[in-house]
């Protein structure tokens, strides 16, 4: 189903940018971190570390929620299409079985159904537009809420721990595991998340 597939990988799309990098303009304490991973331009030593957005939007209960929200969207536009075929196909054999069956008096009275038939056809293809419209676009919102609520987070922690980069594990070849945050940043996005159930 195209919406099905554009909801999944608009979906993909947010977590892969959830996770850029955060770089901070403060100077790293080389006499608290001893790893130095990089180098400034100027000579700093350079705190970097990274996490692993698979399993960190795998586990974020914000992420989760609304991927459950993404998939019941999705449900709705199906079961809305499966709806609008079964009302035109019903009525298309009505009108099949009527003439074959010689149940039009006139012409006239055929072609009557014919434009009902085709009004169906162009309402329902109406609707299902603006319904996927709809949905793309709460989708969309969806992937923002959640791409912002990574973001601000990762900001707010980098500076806390005087980290002036974290990464994405999918964005380099190699990265020791001993530089990973994941599972601190996880704890701490779940804390901070509060689900507010829908009226």
């Amino acid at each position: 189903m195209k919406l099905r597939r554009l909801t999944k990988c608009a979906f993909i799309a947010a977590l892969m940018m959830i996770a850029t990098s955060c770089a901070q303009t403060e100077k790293a304490d080389a006499t608290t971190e001893k790893a130095q991973v990089a180098v400034s331009p100027e000579g700093d030593a350079m705190k970097i570390r990274y996490i692993d957005e698979d399993s960190l939007l795998a586990n974020y209960n914000l992420a989760k929620d609304l991927s459950e929200s993404n998939l019941k969207l999705s449900n709705k536009f199906d079961a809305a299409q499966q709806q609008r075929a079964t009302e035109i196909n019903k009525f298309a054999s009505e009108v099949q079985r009527k003439y074959q069956n010689n149940g039009y008096l006139t012409e006239e009275s055929f072609n009557v159904d014919q434009q009902k038939l085709n009004k169906m056809q162009a309402d329902a293809q109406n609707y299902l537009g603006r319904l996927q419209r709809d949905i793309e676009n709460q989708v969309i919102q969806n992937n923002i809420q959640l791409n912002d609520s990574v973001n601000n987070y990762l900001k707010v922690y980098a500076k806390e721990k005087g980290y002036d980069i974290i990464l994405r594990k999918s964005a380099a070849f190699f990265i020791n595991d001993k530089y990973e945050v994941t599972k601190e940043v996880l704890e701490n996005l779940n804390k901070r998340y509060t689900k507010v159930e829908k009226k």
